[in-house]
């Protein structure tokens, strides 16, 4: 399919650009509908989780829970503003891709449009928070088709950070001189970070590599599902042509955005162990910077791997500082949750409000959330 297609053949497609992969509607004789598959998937991930946190729980040991009351004790009332400062910093830098990526999206739009997104999500799998998303672009007159292609680039972005950040925590132990044992785990983490940015790299040299990755990607994921390779070349090719045209002058700046993200997420929680009493003695701050580090491919899982991935920070932190703050990193972790998952949701929903008082009813949200998202419109 040519680049230059008409918007309302953008339109039309442009669902298959974000959230799922693309390419991937459910062609005759697939009964599992895309929504009720990304349900399957997300239960699956809840699922291993539970059993990955309990697991991790069990390693670690019994944990004190009075402790672990005590040190949230010690929390003072104007800590409060400084982590909720750190949140808001956070919460922009994490949006700021989508305004670099996508024409006519302001970094105040974007941060609504993320925020927003992020809490749907939250709820739902895609394709709800496309819903929201594309009722947005459209209120401020931002293409559909580019908006959620660059809400793709944007999300790809943040995965290629993801996948490869256990490279520094695994760099700051060596420059230690602690002993490091790369695991299957982190290689495989660095290795999809690498193939995720090859492949995009690839597609948006041309349209000619954009078709072949499309093509080869459809005829691999054909083993497992029933899928179109000419579909998933025709997406390819509409994606770079969303969005080649600011990809080169954006990719650095969205990566040092998702990187300044990383930052300000473990400065909160390296600030919150010291407000509950674990001091630098008890737990340096490369310490806590190599546990996050090496832990933090595990926001794959819903919540942001709530439970599965703080147990994998305790059992690092305890595992070089000993038994002895473990209370107390419990305790931090949990004021680390309330603010870095609990506050976005409800900046969403704060997000949300904002919106649809401005172009939400004229946009006709609840119609088109009860269309479940149709993009078309």
């Amino acid at each position: 399919m040519s680049v230059n297609a008409s918007s309302e053949d953008r339109r039309r497609t442009g669902e298959q650009t974000e959230g799922r992969d693309v390419g991937t509607r459910s062609p005759p004789g697939d009964t599992l509908s895309p929504r009720l598959r990304a349900w399957l998937v997300r239960a699956v991930l809840v699922v291993v989780a539970v059993v990955g946190t309990i697991a991790a729980v069990r390693l670690i040991g019994s944990i004190d829970w009075a402790a672990v009351g005590h040190a949230l004790g010690l929390l003072a009332w104007w800590q409060i503003p400084t982590l909720v400062a750190l949140l808001l910093v956070r919460q922009t830098l994490n949006s700021l891709p989508l305004s670099l990526y996508i024409a006519g999206v302001s970094p105040y739009h974007a941060v609504l449009n993320d925020q927003v997104a992020f809490t749907i999500g939250t709820v739902a799998p895609t394709p709800s928070d496309l819903a929201l998303r594309s009722a947005m672009f459209t209120s401020w007159g931002v293409p559909v088709a580019a908006g959620l292609a660059g809400a793709l680039l944007h999300k790809l972005t943040f995965w290629i950070v993801r996948f490869a950040v256990p490279v520094a925590g695994l760099a700051l132990l060596a420059g230690r001189g602690d002993p490091i044992e790369v695991r299957l785990i982190d290689a495989a983490s660095v290795a999809l970070a690498v193939a995720i940015l090859v492949v995009l790299l690839l597609v948006m040299h041309s349209d000619a590599l954009a078709r072949a990755v499309g093509l080869r990607g459809g005829a691999i994921a054909r083993r497992f599902r029933k899928v179109d390779p000419e579909e998933w070349a025709a997406s390819c090719v509409r994606f770079r042509g969303d969005v080649a045209a600011r990809f080169h002058g954006a990719f650095p700046r969205a990566v040092a955005a998702m990187v300044g993200l990383l930052v300000v997420d473990v400065s909160m929680l390296t600030l919150i162990l010291r407000f509950v009493g674990v001091s630098s003695a008890d737990a340096s701050v490369s310490t806590v910077v190599a546990a996050y580090a090496i832990a933090y491919p595990l926001t794959l899982f819903p919540f942001a791997g709530l439970g599965l991935l703080d147990a994998a920070i305790v059992a690092s932190l305890t595992a070089v500082e000993g038994h002895g703050i473990e209370a107390s990193a419990v305790a931090a972790l949990i004021v680390w949750r309330v603010f870095t998952v609990g506050g976005p949701i409800l900046l969403g929903a704060a997000a949300l409000g904002t919106w649809y008082r401005t172009n939400g009813a004229r946009a006709g949200l609840w119609n088109l959330i009860r269309g479940r998202g149709d993009l078309a419109h």
